[in-house]
């Protein structure tokens, strides 16, 4: 399935994506909630029921007639209201090569244990406008990942089970403001301020049924399933990045054993990936100063178009807007 949150009389509402076209979950059953929070606090059993629904909308002659088109509606994040959000550092192409644009040798304790921090839950956005102060575009960058959501209820979850308490997974552009990330972080806290003003979800959370075909080997020491997705980042219609989920280090599985070590994580929790080889300006300019001094560094302007397409998961384009209001 392809779940997406769009706004419907100025309220959220949950659809599914049918051919291209989305469905209100009330068109298609009183059974299925309208809010994504809502069914994912129905676990697997409420994915099913959605399904089997769906189904049976299906068989619905004419049915194709009543959906609303993409270019009808505004879309939201797929999970607009998360109970919380975690950002994992999970690929080594990304953390090595910005180390060593740093000059410094990768770091061992990396292949101990998945890292991740925690970002701001409610500054989640879907497709279309970001609105951003003016020190946010002090070396804004673009952070290509995927995430995935859980809906599941667990604690101390091992990672040869973890697989089950995920509901889907969507695609993630998490914003940077470099320059304050580098300042606070100097202080060995953080990332916070450079990080907490916006994080852009979408165009829909897919659940894995659809990804079958994409499912590939985990590597050889590892646990949890893998999938080989293309992963590919444009600004202003210039492809800057390419990657592909399969390169994750660390899978959701072994994230989500980390992350509920003597805590609980919840239905509705986020957990990102963390940036794909070649996913960011940081490590962008970082190889490219390495390899020429006189590289002129490139970070994100007002009015730029950053698009963001991974294999199954469609297409996630935001513009971002200096806040002309900042000021006042």
């Amino acid at each position: 399935m392809k779940i997406v949150t769009y706004f419907e009389n100025g309220k959220e509402q949950l659809g599914l994506v049918l051919e291209d076209k989305v469905f209100p979950s009330h068109m298609i059953s009183n059974k299925i909630p309208n809010s994504t929070l809502e069914l994912m606090q129905l676990g697997k059993h409420g994915l099913k029921i959605t399904q089997d629904e769906l189904e049976k909308f299906q068989k619905i002659e004419g049915y194709q007639n009543e959906g609303l088109n993409f270019s009808e509606i505004r879309l939201a994040a797929p999970l607009p209201n998360p109970t919380s959000f975690r950002d994992a550092y999970a690929f080594r192409q990304h953390v090595e090569t910005s180390r060593l644009n740093r000059g410094l040798e990768m770091i061992p304790e990396f292949d101990q244990f998945p890292v991740f921090y925690f970002s701001n839950h409610q500054a989640i956005q879907g497709p279309g406008p970001v609105y951003c102060m003016p020190d946010h575009f002090d070396k804004m960058d673009f952070e290509l990942e995927v995430a995935i959501v859980i809906n599941k209820k667990g604690r101390n979850i091992k990672a040869i089970d973890a697989d089950n308490y995920i509901a889907g997974i969507m695609i993630l552009n998490d914003l940077s403001a470099r320059n304050l990330q580098m300042q606070e972080m100097k202080l060995n806290l953080g990332p916070a301020k450079g990080k907490d003003f916006a994080s852009m979800f979408g165009p829909y959370l897919v659940t894995f049924d659809e990804l079958e075909k994409y499912k590939t080997k985990t590597v050889d020491g590892h646990i949890g399933n893998t999938y080989d997705l293309k992963m590919r980042c444009w600004v202003n219609d210039e492809l800057l990045s390419e990657g592909t989920l399969a390169s994750m280090h660390w899978t959701f599985a072994e994230i989500i054993e980390r992350a509920s070590y003597g805590v609980t994580l919840y239905p509705g929790d986020i957990i990102g990936s963390g940036t794909v080889g070649t996913g960011c300006l940081l490590e962008l300019n970082g190889t490219a100063k390495r390899k020429d001094p006189n590289h002129q560094e490139q970070w994100l302007q007002p009015n730029d178009v950053i698009k963001m397409e991974v294999t199954g998961l469609g297409t996630l384009e935001n513009k971002v807007f200096l806040d002309e209001e900042s000021e006042q």
